[in-house]
């Protein structure tokens, strides 16, 4: 089962690899973020590099880009503002201590995580800090924040919702909750006993989704504090989430990706055949696609969980992927970006009616594929 896909086209001007790929919001740009202190932009029309972001002093770690700006930071322990026409630098935002693992820019603000303890929200056309978020006792991972407009009605949170609420995920074992206009820590999510390595948000449902070495996934009610169930079938560390709707998706150090109804924890669906473990993720039409450090990228039927195709030609994990279109971008600690053909994947299913309920949709837990023999890359 599961053919190899196509390459349409291999960049390889990076000089180290690459640690995050951003697609903008009208698709017509990606930025990728390098191990060489670089960032560069690319146009989807053509895959060509048109604009090279040059200014960190050590590897770029991750990357946001925006219709307007893009985003970058690293090791440097600082944050860069760029032109997405020029490539010039417009900001430097200076304040961390140590290396910067992530940025999330929402809402006109520009929000932080480091190894430095804290997380910060910054003014994005100042470049001043505007609030640090201190509480943990270990590196700051990963990132999500929910506006004002989505606490509006919210019980006993007027004065949180003002700003909105950020919540971060920490190497301590802990994901804390803030209020953005104080500072202050709303709440504290204890329960995993390993790093909390990613996040998401159910922003509609005041619910937050943490990833763990614990191997477990736990579901949060972000407003009262309180543990809503626990995800428990992985083998290995939890490394990536992704929500779609009721359903969501994660990938594991175990070398599956388990979809769960988010409304009961039932693991419905486990998508076999990577070599490695599972280091990225992203659900797009009816299709979900994977990246390993086995080198691969697959496209997997979301509903059925059949392999579909297999696209080899990386050297080493696949750190990011994107799909844009019918292009699927992949990019490697090889320092190489790829352009996939996606065509020829099954349409997306109808939606569900109200009679056809998820849990009997996916009444088969496992899917049936056997796991594709890999050729070496």
């Amino acid at each position: 089962m599961g053919g190899s896909g196509s390459a349409l086209r291999v960049c390889a001007d990076h000089r180290g690899g690459i640690n995050w790929l951003s697609l903008s919001p009208d698709g017509q740009r990606l930025l990728t973020g390098s191990e060489d202190g670089t960032a560069r932009l690319w146009s989807t029309a053509d895959g060509q590099c048109c604009a090279l972001l040059q200014g960190h002093e050590s590897y770029v770690t991750f990357c946001q880009l925006e219709e307007e700006a893009a985003f970058t930071c690293s090791a440097d322990c600082t944050i860069r503002r760029w032109d997405v026409l020029t490539g010039q630098c417009l900001q430097v935002y200076r304040g961390h201590t140590s290396i910067v693992n992530r940025i999330l820019v929402a809402n006109n603000q520009l929000f932080s995580s480091s190894y430095d303890r804290t997380a910060r929200v910054w003014a994005v056309d100042k470049g001043q800090v505007s609030r640090e978020f201190r509480g943990h006792h270990n590196c700051v991972l990963t990132l999500a924040y929910s506006a004002p407009e989505d606490l509006s009605g919210a019980p006993c949170l007027e004065a949180a919702s003002t700003g909105g609420l950020l919540v971060t995920g920490s190497t301590d074992g802990t994901a804390k909750v803030w209020q953005v206009a104080s500072g202050c820590c709303h709440q504290t999510l204890r329960g995993h006993t390993g790093a909390v390595l990613c996040l998401v948000l159910d922003v509609p449902g005041h619910t937050a989704f943490t990833g763990s070495t614990d191997a477990t996934i736990r579901a949060w009610d972000i407003l009262s504090g309180e543990q809503l169930r626990v995800f428990r079938e992985h083998q290995g560390s939890v490394i990536c989430l992704e929500l779609v709707d009721r359903l969501l998706y994660s990938g594991s150090a175990d070398r599956t990706v388990k979809c769960w109804l988010t409304d009961t924890g039932d693991c419905v669906r486990t998508f076999p055949a990577h070599r490695h473990s599972v280091s990225t993720l992203k659900y797009h039409a009816g299709t979900l696609f994977t990246g390993s450090g086995d080198a691969c990228a697959r496209a997997f039927d979301a509903q059925s969980g059949v392999l579909q195709r297999v696209f080899r030609g990386h050297a080493f994990v696949i750190n990011c992927l994107q799909v844009h279109g019918q292009v699927l971008y992949t990019a490697s600690h090889d320092g190489v970006l790829r352009l996939w053909d996606v065509r020829g994947l099954p349409p997306p299913p109808r939606r569900l009616t109200a009679k056809r309920s998820l849990s009997r949709l996916f009444s088969n837990k496992v899917a049936c594929a056997a796991p594709v023999p890999l050729q070496p890359a």
